[in-house]
């Protein structure tokens, strides 16, 4: 008889058994020829544990981590995921008690939304979030492009975070919150922007102008971040609603950042519900390598949105 599946915190010497399966689950689904060497250049469980361990669950039966459940507080709304079952414990309901332990938390910080991003394909995935009281919203492609080529000197006026003195550091966090709010009440991203500079993941893009800060870029770059190797991830950027020229100016920040540090490609998820910021992503030559469906608890836009101009990835 199969043990009792128990869900707690997860614990610093948890990750490594979680990793394993983050990697066995994702590389069995996706039919990777070696499940346990998938994405083996991409540390998401690490660099999610190390930014919130209060948002990371374990399940356990008999003793042994049998799968784990991720969420990303940022501040109003809270992105579930990854929810990853050793493949040995499929539909055994593992991944219904870590959906509704990882929304307990997401009740305790109080956050009036909750997304996750689903395989639009997979009646099982579908059907487990539906019954949660999740409901699909629009497609959200994740989009790559080779670095290079359209950089241009409209985007001498970016700052990067890192370079600034701590004061100024905790200036930009608040100023941040103008854009983040500005397209959502109460959304907040200044715990992964303070994740990107602690576990030196990456850079945070901020785009100048007259009135302080109109719009910033978190990336992750290279093995060992959410990126992978010879890759810059866009996990969030954003200017305000309706700016459209802004939302051009951060894309060649990115091109720029991507340049000088000599990846090989970008990678950017684009939900499609903000029309014209996916078509300006196609124009550029970006390309779709794999695609995803955004759900929402409850039934709202939130920022999906067609005047919205916002570049995130809820994997």
């Amino acid at each position: 008889m199969v043990g009792e599946t128990r869900i707690r915190p997860m614990r610093a010497g948890d990750v490594g058994a979680a990793t394993r399966i983050y990697r066995v689950a994702f590389g069995t689904l996706l039919k990777a020829p070696d499940p346990a060497r998938f994405r083996l250049d991409i540390g998401t469980v690490e660099t999610r544990f190390a930014t919130d361990p209060g948002a990371a669950l374990i399940a356990e039966r008999e003793g042994r981590v049998v799968g784990s459940a991720f969420g990303m507080d940022w501040g109003s709304q809270f992105v579930v995921g990854p929810i990853t079952v050793d493949p040995a414990h499929w539909r055994g309901g593992v991944a219904r008690r870590l959906t509704s332990g990882i929304l307990e938390v997401a009740a305790d910080r109080k956050a009036s939304l909750v997304s996750l991003f689903t395989h639009p394909n997979s009646t099982t995935h579908l059907r487990l979030y539906e019954s949660s009281a999740f409901v699909p919203m629009f497609l959200t492609p994740i989009l790559s492009k080779a670095a290079g080529g359209r950089a241009s000197s409209q985007s001498a006026d970016y700052r990067l975070y890192s370079a600034l003195p701590p004061v100024e550091q905790e200036h930009a966090l608040e100023r941040s919150l103008g854009v983040t709010e500005g397209n959502l009440a109460g959304l907040d991203l200044r715990r992964e922007i303070r994740a990107i500079e602690a576990q030196r993941l990456g850079e945070t893009i901020l785009l100048g102008s007259a009135n302080g800060l109109s719009g910033m870029a978190l990336c992750h770059i290279g093995a060992g971040t959410e990126a992978g190797d010879g890759t810059l991830f866009v996990k969030f950027a954003a200017v305000l609603p309706g700016a459209a020229a802004g939302f051009e100016r951060l894309l060649d920040a990115i091109d720029a950042l991507a340049m000088e540090r000599g990846v090989e490609r970008i990678l950017a998820g684009v939900n499609t519900g903000r029309r014209d910021a996916y078509r300006r992503l196609l124009a550029r030559g970006y390309r779709a390598v794999a695609v995803g469906v955004g759900m929402h608890r409850p039934d709202v836009p939130g920022t999906l949105r067609p005047d919205v101009y916002v570049i995130d990835d809820w994997r």
